[in-house]
């Protein structure tokens, strides 16, 4: 308070500001809510998500929960016919699994042959140093740990891009369901609450990129326990604790030269050139306007936004079962 939320929204734009293309008005469009400065080094290297000076829709300035927001241009992404308000809702939670799963392939998910790299750009190199990493093979083994919105997407994702080897692991039945739904096979679901997650994963040789999608310190841990000698290690969940690691574990990562990759938000740029590109929202987009992925399966409630405060609360007091959570606004998706 008094800041309002939202960040997670797609819409109709109502009306634009005098410096803005009036082809706008009346678009449906999806948002992206990070707001680069385009000053600093990574946004001149067209890394916005590591932008060091941006502002965010919903969280730095006034978000979607609200009769009307205010968008910069660059911001939009116009939706396909076909892609309906309430997927675009939810193209942020896919970018953000996208990007996790590009980095755990040793992708650079920005990097496109309209954008050449900046010649002072610290975060990209024109060749990867190891072919290894930038082509991960599709039968790599793959654990995903947390079955969350992010961790669901993620799977859903990595089925999608043809990966065949995908374990993942959660701690409640309608995850499982989630999960299988997804195509993922009972044997490849381990119960974290009754499953011994590392024993089950060395025993089919470890994994090869393991995804921390909880964002605990444990969880941190036996993601480094469960990784094959020189496994990646993608921390995608927002940390619940301070992180600390034992000895022995810091050990394994240096004997076993593991690879820890941080993740953070999304790759996106603006679409005043005209052309395709290859960033996070151009990926999903694609996918959804193509029908290859459903992310409508993974909506559990649905509420008009008069009842905004009831799907809150269901958040906030875990009081029932939620993956995402939509509320509707006339003819628009939040």
């Amino acid at each position: 308070m008094p800041l309002i939320p939202g960040h997670e929204f797609s819409g109709a734009v109502e009306t634009v500001g005098p410096d803005v293309s009036k082809d706008w008005s009346g678009k449906r469009v999806g948002i992206f809510p990070l707001i680069p400065c385009n000053k600093c080094a990574p946004c001149r290297s067209h890394h916005p998500e590591m932008c060091r000076d941006y502002d965010y829709i919903g969280s730095r300035r006034d978000g979607a929960f609200a009769e009307f927001v205010a968008v910069p241009e660059s911001n939009l992404i116009e939706l396909p016919d076909n892609v309906s308000f309430e997927e675009a809702a939810m193209l942020e939670p896919m970018a953000v699994a996208v990007h996790a799963m590009r980095k755990g392939a040793g992708e650079d998910s920005s990097q496109h042959e309209d954008n050449p790299p900046h010649e002072d750009n610290p975060f990209h190199e024109k060749n990867s140093p190891d072919e290894d990493d930038a082509s991960l093979e599709k039968d790599a083994k793959i654990l995903v740990f947390g079955l969350g919105t992010i961790g669901l997407l993620l799977t859903m994702f990595l089925k999608e891009r043809g990966y065949s080897s995908i374990f993942v692991a959660g701690n409640k039945e309608p995850q499982k369901e989630k999960a299988k739904a997804l195509g993922i096979p009972d044997d490849h679901y381990i119960d974290s609450r009754s499953q011994d997650v590392i024993s089950y994963i060395k025993d089919k040789g470890g994994a090869d990129v393991f995804f921390e999608c909880v964002g605990r310190n444990e969880c941190v841990s036996t993601g480094i326990d469960c990784a094959a000698p020189g496994g990646k290690i993608v921390l995608v969940g927002n940390p619940y604790t301070d992180m600390t690691l034992p000895r022995d574990t810091y050990w394994k990562i240096l004997r076993d030269q593991l690879r820890i990759e941080g993740t953070w938000n999304s790759t996106f740029l603006p679409r005043n050139s005209g052309k395709e590109s290859s960033d996070d929202w151009s990926y999903v987009k694609k996918r959804l306007s193509e029908g290859r992925i459903r992310p409508s399966d993974l909506i559990t409630q649905k509420f008009p936004i008069e009842e905004l405060e009831e799907g809150f609360h269901i958040m906030r007091d875990k009081t029932d079962y939620y993956c995402k959570v939509i509320m509707e606004a006339d003819h628009s998706m939040i």
